[in-house]
């Protein structure tokens, strides 16, 4: 494995303990001899990490034969066992990435989406028109019979992590509770009020899409498959907007294009707002941006 000079495994390792606790420490420092172990056994040459978060470490690596691939590993082997299932799922839209192995150690192997560029960098005026496309090919896939996961259970799980964040001075000081619990509570009106559910992917945020080229169109990563109201895989695409052209000024545009619900949409928004600003917070970003996201959120 060549490591890329960009990606401090130091830092990964503490993101990872952030996310996952005590038990994950020095993980990251145990990915060379897990990948070696891998690329034996399935006949990969290793290349260099080029994506790591608070959850998994992504490796550019190809086949003996030449042809391009991604390992991706995790400790949390759960995690990655879940995303091949609903990368599997999704797999006859053609807009997710094919699965090529699986180890129960917490890796897998999957198509390289190329280019790959991100959707962030992508031509802004061209971006809505790629995005219905994207959202009327994974939202034609039928949801299993009693899929465990939707909509609802996704925000529980969101509301209480990253709710916990508030008690932090930097977080709670813009980001109080007063806000925090009107976001609970718009998101259970719409909820409530939900008409022809669908199959999301659940995360599409602009990271989570692809260029895939011209023939394939944008391809979407990492989803946290649900059943819910389709404005929801659009909603995190016009957050986005804050601080540039404006998240209502973008609604209009991407509830047009994709032919969604304008004020649904925008009401999600709302909803999102609140932990959208959260990940400003953390990251950083234009003050513009910050700004938008809280008058959102009143």
């Amino acid at each position: 494995m060549r490591p890329d000079a960009n990606v401090d495994m130091a830092e990964v390792d503490a993101l990872l303990v952030g996310r996952y606790g005590p038990g994950a420490e020095g993980w990251a420092g145990a990915v060379p001899a897990l990948t070696a172990r891998l690329a034996s056994r399935w006949g990969l040459v290793p290349g260099e990490v080029f994506a790591a978060g608070a959850s998994s470490v992504v490796l550019r690596c190809r086949w003996t034969d030449g042809t391009p691939a991604v390992l991706k590993l995790s400790p949390d082997r759960a995690l990655l066992t879940r995303q091949a299932d609903m990368l599997r799922l999704f797999a006859p839209s053609g807009r997710v990435p094919g699965v090529l192995a699986v180890d129960a150690a917490g890796a897998m192997v999957l198509e390289e989406v190329r280019p790959g560029t991100e959707a962030a960098h992508l031509p802004q005026d061209q971006l809505p028109d790629l995005w219905a496309a994207l959202l009327a090919d994974l939202h034609s896939v039928a949801p299993p019979a009693h899929w465990p996961l939707d909509l609802r259970g996704r925000f529980e799980e969101s509301f209480a992590r990253i709710g916990r964040r508030l008690s932090e001075p930097l977080i709670g000081a813009c980001v109080g509770r007063t806000a925090w619990r009107r976001a609970i509570r718009r998101c259970e009106t719409l909820l409530d009020s939900q008409e022809e559910p669908v199959l999301l992917h659940g995360d599409l945020h602009l990271g989570n899409a692809l260029d895939g080229g011209p023939s394939r169109g944008l391809v979407a990563i990492d989803p946290k498959a649900c059943v819910g109201d389709p404005c929801f895989d659009a909603v995190d695409y016009v957050v986005a907007g804050a601080g540039d052209e404006g998240v209502e000024a973008r609604c209009r545009r991407v509830a047009s294009a994709c032919g969604l619900d304008g004020e649904r949409l925008y009401a999600w928004s709302r909803v999102v707002a609140p932990m959208a600003a959260v990940a400003h917070l953390t990251h950083g970003g234009p003050p513009a941006a910050l700004d938008e996201l809280l008058a959102l959120s009143r």
